[in-house]
């Protein structure tokens, strides 16, 4: 079955539901997911893997404030429903889709669904409505056509040098390589020259931190001298509107260990010691105002570039991962990453820029069930699934 005829599919389904249930793998952004859906009314459930459902299955269960048995009208908690595999891969058998199937559910993808599940068990056999763009998710990756970076260039969003070889470098570079082991996570190291570039990737290989392999597709970039931010957007299919929902910027292991050290700390660390670039969590921040027209303008070319590539477009929420440089006149915008899906930072509610359009501080997930009920009273579910 091709793109279309599943995107049909899906659609054809989800204009069925007269009470859909927003389903959400238990990982990465689920409580965020679970918080806005029951905010709003929508009934949700949480896909969990064996032995890592505590925290949903327990900690945030939705139950009496006062204890089973105790009548009291007030509860706590966020998540209403649970369903525990063996795997989270199993999610594609049957009997998973099945439970899925009989909830009405509308399922929103986020980063670890795509690790654990795949792409093509996405694409190819996982036949519940997906809240956004399943084709998009694939696109993250650097070694697929028409990849997040194709878009960017698509949509003429400038974007960090790349080097084809690591013979050419000739200024400071990030190297990202994926992970020998865990090949969803990339191993960052630096380099100023094709020396530095050797003495470190054969370091990285000796201990088995990359691999061959690995090292072969990685990709050489520069590296930007300028504050990092990631710009969190949300675009609505019922209205047409481009959305800003939040911006944050990253806390990393154990980098953020080591740029807490004074210089001369620093020096004095093993050679043993790697800088670890893994994302452990995020700060809510917020940009100069002057700024933020530029933010939109970068978010606007974009996704009409990923509506022409990869049809119908974003849908709901995505990330442009970046930094805010010196330029000629003033300061510019550079993209270096991209999140089609929930971007994994709930802290973005923190951030003034859903207040300046709702009122109010609204969520990634909060703003997910708002798109839904909305799509639900106008008789469009079909329209923000794939």
């Amino acid at each position: 079955m091709g793109q279309a005829s599943i995107s049909e599919n899906m659609a054809h389904r989800a204009s069925a539901f007269s009470k859909p249930t927003v389903a959400v793998l238990g990982s990465h952004s689920a409580l965020d997911i679970c918080s806005g859906s029951r905010k709003h009314g929508l009934p949700n459930l949480v896909v969990c893997q064996l032995g890592r459902d505590k925290l949903y299955s327990k900690n945030y269960k939705v139950h009496p404030a006062g204890g089973a048995g105790s009548g009291s009208d007030t509860t706590f908690g966020c998540v209403e429903d649970v369903l525990v595999l063996d795997k989270f891969s199993d999610i594609v058998k049957k009997p998973a889709q099945d439970a899925l199937f009989k909830r009405q559910a509308i399922f929103v993808p986020h980063r670890s669904f795509s690790v654990y599940v795949g792409y093509d068990r996405i694409e190819k056999e996982f036949e519940v409505p997906i809240f956004g763009n399943r084709w998009l998710l694939r696109a993250e990756e650097r070694n697929t056509p028409k990849n997040q970076h194709y878009l960017l260039q698509k949509a003429g969003v400038r974007v960090p040098k790349t080097y084809a070889k690591p013979e050419d470098i000739d200024s400071l570079c990030i190297i990202k390589a994926p992970e020998a082991q865990r090949s969803y996570e990339r191993a960052f190291f630096f380099a100023s020259n094709y020396e530095e570039y050797r003495k470190e990737s054969q370091r990285l290989l000796d201990s088995g931190i990359i691999s061959p392999e690995g090292l072969k597709g990685a990709l050489i970039e520069e590296f930007v001298l300028g504050a990092q931010f990631n710009f969190n957007f949300f675009l609505s299919p019922l209205s047409g509107e481009l959305e800003l929902i939040g911006i944050d910027t990253r806390r990393q292991t154990n980098l953020d260990g080591v740029l807490r050290l004074p210089a001369r700390e620093q020096l004095k660390l093993p050679a043993s010691v790697r800088i670890n670039n893994i994302e452990t969590g995020h700060i809510a921040c917020t940009l100069r105002e002057s700024l933020l027209e530029q933010v939109f303008e970068v978010g606007e070319k974009f996704v009409k570039a990923v509506q022409k590539e990869y049809s119908p477009g974003p849908i709901g929420p995505f990330a442009l991962q970046g930094a805010i440089a010196p330029a000629e006149k003033g300061e510019e915008i550079l993209i270096f990453d991209v999140s089609f899906r929930v971007p994994g930072s709930p802290g973005t509610r923190f951030t003034p820029y859903p207040a300046y359009l709702y009122g109010q501080s609204v969520s990634v997930g909060e703003r997910i069930a708002m798109e839904i009920k909305e799509a639900q009273k106008q008789k469009r579910l079909g329209d923000i699934v794939t």
